[in-house]
């Protein structure tokens, strides 16, 4: 039985409307998911709608692609917090990793969670585009940095999550930080084994679906 806390009941669209923000908003609430994820220009008004809940509100940080300046990253992070959001997901700079300049994807994961204040942060590492290597070395830069969880994707690129990159990032960071399956979850089956995986978070726009509601 999937429990509803596993899931960012997300959208995040580039046609994306008040009108639908208001929807996932109304639904997250009926059926108290963890949280509402959304772009930040959206940001204050989902966590009005969720104001007096403990559905969360979830903004994204460089989004999709992730090779934005540090201080660009810093700064969404910080006015995202203003406008009240409470969990950030942030992209790393995936070509930083590739290219082995470690130092850079630490210090922009570790400046993101500076500006996070209380809120929890969760680092995209995008692993459609990694090596199985690149992906472990993702993961430890992330937990150095201060992260709260690692993330598999953003949805927006070659491909989402897979159990075999879930279990591979759990055994990575242990017990200590979240593991975050996102991007094609569009079933019970294939949350359950995310879940089975190591996922104690799960990013989805089929939520309903998934929950059979």
């Amino acid at each position: 039985m999937l429990n509803s806390k596993l899931f960012d009941h997300t959208l995040l669209k580039a046609d994306a409307t008040t009108a639908q923000i208001d929807k996932i908003c109304d639904e997250a609430l009926a059926n108290d998911f963890a949280s509402v994820c959304c772009n930040s220009y959206y940001t204050a008004h989902v966590a009005e709608k969720l104001k007096g809940s403990d559905v969360k509100t979830c903004t994204v940080v460089g989004f999709p692609l992730g090779q934005m300046s540090t201080r660009a990253k810093a700064a969404e992070t910080k006015i995202a917090v203003e406008d009240g959001a409470q969990e950030i997901d942030m992209v790393i700079n995936v070509g930083a990793l590739k290219e082995g300049s470690d130092s850079v994807v630490f210090e922009d994961i570790k400046a993101v969670k500076a500006a996070c204040g209380e809120a929890h942060l969760k680092v995209i590492i995008e692993t459609c585009l990694l090596t199985e290597e690149e992906k472990v070395r993702a993961c430890k830069l992330s937990k150095e940095a201060g992260a709260d969880f690692v993330k598999t994707s953003t949805g927006f690129s070659t491909g989402g999550a897979t159990a075999a990159d879930v279990a591979l990032m759990r055994k990575t960071v242990g017990e200590e930080l979240g593991v975050k399956a996102s991007g094609g979850i569009h079933t019970a089956e294939e949350a359950e084994s995310m879940v089975a995986a190591g996922a104690n978070r799960l990013g989805t726009s089929a939520t309903l679906a998934i929950m059979g509601r």
